[in-house]
This record gives C-alpha cells, sequence and structure tokens, in this order.
C-alpha cells in the first residue's frame, strides 16, 4: 500500500482553471502581506541586486526549492518570521536604489546586513493573525493539507482514548533555559508517547475506507512509539498489527507492543532494514503496509500542536524532534492553518543527520548510518513528502550530540520529575544547542514526546548529568 502516490488530479480545463484560481488567490494575498506577489520581488532583487534564484534563498535563509514554491504561487507565505523580515529589508532596499536613494556600491554592504538580521519583521509588515487563505485555496491533491473540518475530525477520533495533555512552565527548567519554556507533556498519552495520536486516525480512516473485512491486518516497522501506537489502536479496533523491529531495540517498549497484542518481528540492524522487511511482510502475507510518514498519522499528531496553541497563545517557537517527521509536519500544518508566526524548529541526532541534511538541501538526502543514543530519531532515510513539508515549513533544524541529548534527559528528570526517553527530551536539547535563536525569541515551547525509557538508559543520564536547582 503507497502512500507517497496522491490519486491524480481531474484532467480538463476544469482542473486546470481550479489550480490557476487557488495560484492567483495566493499570489493576491502576497501583494496583500509583501506589497507585491513574491515573484515579482524576486525578479526585481535579482535583477537590481545582481543574485540569482538560489543566493537570494541563502540570503533570505530559506531553502531553494521552497523559494521557488512561493514563488510559483503553490504556497501564499514564507512562514518563517527571519526570512519575511529579510524579504521586506530587499523590497524596501530596492524601492530606495529605483528612487536613486542607494546606488550599486551599497549593495554588498546591504546584502550583509540583512544576512545578519535575525529580529521580527519591522512594525509596518502587516502580521496576519488569521487563517492566509480560505481553507478551499489549499492544494486539494496534496494528502497531507490541513483543514478546519480534517482536524475536527482527528480531534474527535483522538478524544475517545487521550484526554488534552497538559502544557507547562516549570521553574526550575527556565534557570537553565532562560526564557519562558512550556513544556507540552505528551509523554502523559495512553501509550507514552504523542505518536498514539497518529495511530488512532489512521485506523479510523483505513476501516472507513475498508471496512474490516478489507483490513486483515497491519504491518510496519518502527524503533518503539509508532508500533506502540499501531498496536494501542489495532487494539482497540480490533484489527491485527504486525511490527517489525530491528536487533538491539529497546527491550520494554518490545514488551510495550507485545503486551498491546501486536505480533513482534525481530529483523535487521538498524531502522531502515526493519522497514524494508516490513515491506516484505506486506507483500507476501497480504498485511497493509503502513508507513511511519502518512496523512493520517500527521492529521492525528496534529491535534496535540492545535492544544498547544490553544492552552499557549503567541508562542515564538515550538521546537520539535524530528524521527520520521510526523511531529514537524503536524507543527506546521497547525502553524499555517491558524495563520500564525510562530517558528517550528526540527531537532536531530547528530550521528542521525539525514533530516537536517535533507532540510538544508530541500530535497532527500539518505545517510549510511544512524548510530545514536536517540532511538526514537534514528532515521537515515528521510521520506520525501516529509522533506517537502518541512523544507516549506520549518525554520531551521537543530543537531545534537548523544551527550547533549542525555543531559536534557536528565534535566527534565531533575526539572519537572517527568520522565524522558532521549527523544522525549530532544527539542528541550535542541532549544539548549540552538545559536540561531532570535534574541526576541523568549516565549518557547518544546514538545516531551514520549517518556518510553529504558531503565539502564535513564540510570546512565542521571549518572552523568550534573543536577539542577541544588547548587550542584
Amino acid at each position: 500500500m503507497s502512500h507517497h502516490q496522491p490519486p491524480p488530479p481531474p484532467d480538463g480545463p476544469a482542473a486546470d482553471g481550479a489550480q490557476a484560481a487557488d495560484d492567483a488567490a495566493r499570489r493576491a494575498e502576497q501583494a496583500r502581506l509583501y506589497g507585491a506577489p513574491v515573484d515579482d520581488l524576486a525578479r526585481e532583487m535579482e535583477q537590481l541586486l545582481g543574485i540569482d534564484a538560489r543566493e537570494l534563498a541563502s540570503t533570505l535563509g530559506i531553502s531553494a526549492p521552497m523559494l521557488a514554491r512561493v514563488r510559483e504561487g503553490r504556497r501564499a507565505r514564507i512562514g518563517n518570521p527571519t526570512a519575511t523580515a529579510r524579504l521586506v529589508m530587499l523590497r524596501d532596499f530596492c524601492g530606495h536604489l529605483r528612487a536613486g536613494r542607494a546606488s550599486a556600491a551599497d549593495v554588498p554592504l546591504t546584502l550583509s546586513q540583512v544576512r545578519a538580521a535575525s529580529g521580527p519583521p519591522p512594525s509596518h509588515y502587516p502580521t496576519p493573525q488569521a487563517p492566509l487563505l480560505p481553507r478551499s485555496a489549499a492544494a486539494p491533491e496534496d494528502p497531507f493539507a490541513l483543514t478546519d473540518e480534517t482536524l475536527r475530525a482527528a480531534t474527535a477520533v483522538v478524544r475517545r482514548h487521550v484526554r488534552a495533555t497538559p502544557t507547562r512552565r516549570w521553574p526550575l527548567l527556565e534557570q537553565v533555559t532562560g526564557v519562558e519554556t512550556w513544556v507540552k507533556h505528551e509523554n502523559h498519552c495512553p501509550t507514552g508517547a504523542f505518536k498514539v495520536r497518529g495511530g488512532l486516525v489512521l485506523l479510523d480512516r483505513l476501516l472507513a475506507e475498508r471496512g474490516r473485512e478489507g483490513l486483515p491486518g497491519l504491518v510496519s516497522a518502527t524503533r518503539g512509539n509508532h508500533g506502540q501506537s499501531l498496536a494501542y489502536a489495532g487494539a482497540a479496533a480490533g484489527v491485527p498489527v504486525t511490527i517489525v523491529v530491528p536487533e538491539g531495540n529497546s527491550p520494554d517498549k518490545n514488551r510495550a507492543m507485545e503486551g498491546y497484542g501486536a505480533r513482534l518481528v525481530v529483523h535487521g540492524d538498524d531502522f531502515q532494514t526493519a522497514r524494508e522487511h516490513a515491506d516484505h511482510l506486506a507483500r507476501t502475507e497480504g498485511l497493509v503496509g503502513v508507513s511511519a510518514f502518512h496523512p493520517a498519522l500527521v492529521a492525528g499528531v496534529a491535534t496535540y500542536a492545535a492544544e498547544l496553541h490553544a492552552s499557549v497563545p503567541d508562542l515564538d517557537v515550538v521546537y520539535v524532534p524530528v524521527g520520521m517527521g510526523s511531529g514537524a509536519a503536524a507543527n506546521v500544518a497547525v502553524r499555517d492553518l491558524l495563520g500564525l508566526r510562530t517558528e517550528v524548529v526540527g531537532v536531530v541526532a547528530d550521528r542521525a543527520p539525514a533530516y537536517a541534511l535533507s532540510h538544508a538541501a530541500g530535497e532527500p538526502v539518505s545517510t549510511e548510518t544512524a548510530d545514536t543514543v536517540v532511538d526514537g530519531v534514528a532515521c537515515r532515510v528521510p521520506d520525501p513528502d516529509a522533506v517537502r513539508i518541512l523544507a516549506a515549513g520549518v525554520s531551521r533544524v537543530v543537531r545534537v550530540g548523544d551527550d547533549a541529548a542525555r543531559d536534557a534527559m536528565a534535566l527534565m528528570y531533575r526539572a519537572t520529575h517527568n520522565l524522558a526517553e532521549p527523544a522525549g527530551a530532544l527539542s528541550l536539547a535542541g532549544l539548549l544547542a540552538d545559536t540561531a535563536r532570535p534574541a526576541s525569541h523568549t516565549r518557547v515551547a518544546v514538545v516531551h514526546c514520549g517518556g518510553n525509557c529504558d531503565a539502564d538508559v535513564l540510570l546512565a543520564a542521571l549518572a552523568g548529568a550534573p543536577g539542577v536547582g541544588d547548587g550542584s
């Protein structure tokens, strides 16, 4: 079962006309936001400043593919507040050049100043606090498009099993972060991790599409939380679930998946080989293969992002760990649906940098290995759809070393008395490591995405990290 090939759009003049209308609506919205469609602004900048499209994207601080999509009208806005500020600065400078108030000799210094700028957009820049486009303007062929309707439907499914999780500030934590820090406690979900939300929505959609008789069983690969999500949802719906894990996977997570009734298969030495074996089982056993990145999973996970913004308005930035990308994609989708300026920053393990490399390149970049203690993000082959969404909507991806991840685990435990697995503390580690966060961004959130940690991993983290609030 493929999850990356959307159904072909209808052919003919009607479909072409609808797409053209959507693109025109986005360009009109750009004119309202930026003073002119971005493609018009970019053409003028390239001509007057003597730079090409790739250099313009670099100056703005976004990927070239993302800039291309905005210019084509496939996306209404840039989304990244820092990039938006730089666009406005370049727009205004080009106006000075046209009016003769600046000359070509001023261009090099101005470009350097713009690249160094990290503040919010100027006060005269209109800041939208409502959705930028009518919901119908979202590209209908994109299965990952989030609308009010899909979010409400996902929330209704999730609420049958999962209450809204708390979002809290912790004084001892803020002594270390130095900023107003809100923790979204997804470790309070039934399986101890955020992914259960996606599993529930996925099973609900599959049953609606196929019926129980058309769903002989699911199969997927995991390092733990995705598998527990499917096992939990499968048990609730009466659908058999097979989970493939690599050798050396967390014993506690393995037992939890079996405890929810999943059939556990151990195969290969990393997540990617387990993933390939899951695809093999789907073909040979007639099971429905489920990717760890799927539109229904993103819709389900989006419910926690919606809860977060409802609880804490006007966030400057949200830090999200990136495994296969459902959490980051969901946060981008909700941020854009609500028309917010909040930055979404991804966090990966330094020894599993596939998504960081992909975000920088604007296209999928695989790695040979993903050998990290942060098993929940140990991905070496990124999903193309996830890369597309993150390249367009995530401001940056922070890489965190294994020692920093362990230190963040210990800090989370000592400051909040909430247990975090390595991936569960990764967003906190990302906040502490992020040297690119603008100084004005002082209202931040970190997603505690899971607490399914083996005892020996926690003890090792606690043994190696300093305490907080006790002078040590």
